[in-house]
């Protein structure tokens, strides 16, 4: 189970459109699917693993 982080949580919702569409303008590949595997691989099959191998306290009331 992932330990919950608030301030992550609220960094999360909070991160602005327009930071987004600036740095989709400026980056190449920013925001698209399966760009990650292309910087780092063995970081992206980590990554990959550990989403689908934990989960959110929030999950279990569903």
């Amino acid at each position: 189970m992932r330990t919950p982080s608030i301030s992550r949580s609220l960094k999360a919702r909070t991160t602005g459109r327009l930071k987004r569409s600036v740095k989709r303008a400026v980056i190449p590949g920013y925001g698209r699917h399966g760009m990650g595997f292309a910087k780092s691989p063995k970081q992206s099959v980590r990554d990959a693993a550990y989403r689908r191998t934990t989960f959110r306290l929030w999950d279990l009331f569903r």
